[in-house]
């Protein structure tokens, strides 16, 4: 969905955006460009960031391991590479399904 400007204004997932293994420099140079923060998270199996509501867009990539993102009603798997949009005002949630680690970069714009 697109408001009139062209900008996306619902949740996004483009698999495969950054090429596995995720480099973090690659990912915050990217970012960097369109106007994105970049920083880190490693959480452990079973981390559940719930119910989180920004008033900027968020963009996430998993590093390694794999997250389930919950935007609104839809419910995405992510995995390395994969890259997520979030727009602002969706409430939100990310979980590590992975059976180890999940390292994951996000930023705002």
């Amino acid at each position: 969905m697109s408001d009139p400007c062209g900008m996306t204004t619902a949740a996004e997932i483009t698999p495969g955006y950054f090429a596995a293994p995720v480099d973090a420099a690659t990912v915050a140079a990217d970012w960097k460009a369109r106007g994105y923060s970049c920083h880190v998270f490693d959480d452990p199996p079973g981390q559940s960031w719930d119910d989180f509501v920004h008033d900027t867009n968020e963009v996430v990539t998993v590093a390694e391991g794999r997250l389930a993102l919950v935007v609104e009603a839809r419910r995405f798997v992510m995995e390395a590479g994969d890259e997520a949009f979030i727009p602002r005002g969706a409430r939100h949630s990310v979980i590590n399904i992975a059976g180890g680690r999940t390292r994951w970069l996000f930023g705002y714009d």
